[in-house]
C-alpha cells in the first residue's frame, strides 16, 4: 500500500527529529561533524532517508510545493549521500541540517495542519 504524504512529511519529521537528536548527543558543532564519522553518519543516513522520502511524494504535491522547497535538491542531496562511499562534503551537510532540514521540518508541520484542517472541514 503506497502512503500518503501526510504519512510521508510524518516521516520527514521524525528523520528531523533523529537529525535534532544527533545534534544534542554530539553537541552540534562544524568540527565535530568533521571529526567524528558516527556523528556525520548518523545525519547523513537521516538526510538520505529523507531524500528518498521526497521522491515517493505524489508528483502533483511535488509540483504545487516546489516553490516552498526545492524537492529535486532534496533527492539530490540523497544521491550525493548515497553514492559518495563517504566524502560527503561536511560543510554542505552542517549547512543542511542546521538550515534546510529545520525548514523543511516547518514546512512539513504547516502542510500537515493544512491537511488535517481541509479533512476537518470535509468532514462537515
Amino acid at each position: 500500500m503506497a502512503k500518503t504524504n501526510r504519512q510521508l512529511l510524518l516521516h520527514m519529521i521524525e528523520y528531523a527529529r533523529q537529525i535534532d537528536e544527533a545534534n544534542e548527543m554530539f553537541h552540534a558543532n562544524l568540527e565535530t561533524l568533521k571529526t567524528n564519522s558516527v556523528y556525520r553518519n548518523a545525519v547523513a543516513m537521516c538526510v538520505l532517508q529523507i531524500g528518498e522520502l521526497a521522491g515517493k511524494l505524489s508528483e502533483d504535491f511535488r509540483d504545487a510545493t516546489s516553490s516552498q522547497i526545492p524537492w529535486r535538491a532534496v533527492r539530490g542531496l540523497r544521491n550525493i549521500v548515497a553514492h559518495s562511499y563517504g566524502k560527503v562534503d561536511s560543510e554542505s551537510l552542517w549547512e543542511t541540517i542546521t538550515t534546510d532540514i529545520p525548514a523543511l521540518t516547518d514546512f512539513c508541520r504547516r502542510q500537515i495542519e493544512e491537511m488535517d484542517s481541509s479533512e476537518e472541514k470535509t468532514e462537515l
